[in-house]
């Protein structure tokens, strides 16, 4: 059997990462697997090709700036991605994240649809069901075709026009007709509902596969070093990560609430992880330690943490969660869609987003709890493990290969 999977970025950042772990995976077992990408760093692996530059991606982005149709354009690439296609001949595509400017997704949806190739689509996010937004928030404008956005820069990126009723339009006939050949996977049940609420995908077969977590990585650790570091070896110790953290209160990931919880909670250190945009002052229990590209130190992070506070306003899995409890930290946090889901319950606790007096209450009663890190470590690792999701996605890949078969 021959996979071709095509994501924004391989190697890195969450999809980029799970895509690699598909790949390598099936490789080792001695599958025919190929990965076709468009964004981020070089990866120099079997079977991976670049189909584009980052300034190629750039150019394209500006442009659809001014079309309104923000997954239109990449002619060049698109077409490099077909020939590709063409000359692999794979038995199932799999489509991860194919944002970012790379490819044109309503021409290569509508390719694999008239060839009939049996495709897997994940959804890493809800800009594919919903053709424009990557998070359509309290909006639910895209279960009837979006058009006269209230959000329209948010949601298309668009100076001039709004065009997202033109680029739902587009989306949804690209899709239309695909039948038993299409697969949807969701990594999380919430995000699947949502999913099956948009016409686009309202007949289409769904399924939830949780994201992986690289286990070798993240476990529990012990991490005497950091704690003398940060001199908090006799405090309470609270961690957040996130891509951007930032003081700004509107900012959907959160920041200015832990920067809040910080005031209140002057006896707790609070370490975050990430890039950061900020205007104000931090509170001086708060230490930012920028982004964390070595997975192993991150890890490190999670298990000297008591505890892992998450803040964003809309999740579709949540890896931070994930990865926290694997590490053997329990975690808390605002209602995001998707975490509360896919959290262990009893080691994750979540709040009303934006109650910041119940969410300061749940972490002083989480602190206050004792928890066995080993006991949390073993069970997360039974439901985040990456290698239950490449089972699960092999056992995919047969079944809609046996389905278009028939």
């Amino acid at each position: 059997m021959k996979i071709l999977q095509i994501n924004c970025v391989y190697g890195v950042g969450s999809t980029g990462k799970l895509t690699k772990a598909l790949h390598t995976a099936l490789l080792a077992e001695g599958a025919d697997s190929i990965v076709l990408y468009g964004r981020g760093p070089d990866a120099h692996a079997p079977g991976v090709h670049r189909l584009c530059g980052n300034f190629y991606g750039k150019v394209n982005s500006l442009l659809s700036r001014f079309t309104g149709l923000r997954y239109g354009g990449c002619r060049l690439a698109t077409q490099k991605a077909i020939r590709i296609l063409q000359k692999e001949q794979p038995d199932v595509v799999h489509l991860q994240c194919i944002n970012g400017n790379f490819i044109n997704i309503y021409r290569l949806v509508s390719w694999l649809k008239e060839h009939q190739i049996p495709t897997v689509l994940t959804l890493h996010a809800e800009f594919m069901f919903t053709a424009n937004c990557s998070h359509a928030f309290d909006c639910e404008r895209w279960k009837t075709g979006c058009g006269k956005c209230p959000r329209r820069y948010a949601a298309s990126k668009s100076l001039l026009l709004d065009r997202t009723h033109a680029s739902f339009l587009r989306m949804q006939r690209a899709f239309s007709g695909f039948g038993a050949a299409l697969r949807v996977v969701s990594v999380s049940p919430w995000l699947m509902e949502r999913a099956k609420s948009s016409p686009i995908f309202s007949e289409t077969n769904h399924c939830v596969i949780l994201n992986g977590v690289d286990t070798g990585v993240f476990h529990q650790y012990r991490a005497e070093n950091l704690s003398e570091l940060h001199n908090v070896s006799h405090k309470k110790t609270i961690f957040h990560a996130t891509a951007m953290f930032s003081d700004v209160k509107e900012d959907p990931k959160g920041g200015w609430y832990v920067l809040r919880l910080a005031e209140e909670m002057p006896d707790a250190v609070f370490l975050v992880a990430g890039k950061h945009r900020l205007r104000g002052s931090l509170p001086e229990n708060v230490t930012l330690l920028g982004e964390i590209r070595d997975q192993t130190l991150l890890a490190r992070y999670y298990s000297l943490a008591d505890l892992t506070v998450l803040t964003s306003k809309r999740e579709t899995f949540s890896m931070v969660c994930a990865e926290s409890l694997c590490c053997g930290t329990p975690v808390a946090g605002f209602c995001a869609g998707a975490p509360e889901q896919i959290s262990l319950p009893q080691y994750g606790r979540f709040v009303p987003h934006g109650d910041l007096d119940a969410l300061r209450n749940c972490i002083r009663q989480m602190l206050a709890t004792p928890h066995d890190a080993q006991q949390i470590a073993l069970a997360a690792r039974a439901r985040y493990a990456e290698e239950t999701m490449i089972e699960k996605y092999k056992a995919l890949y047969q079944e809609v290969l046996c389905s278009e078969q028939k």
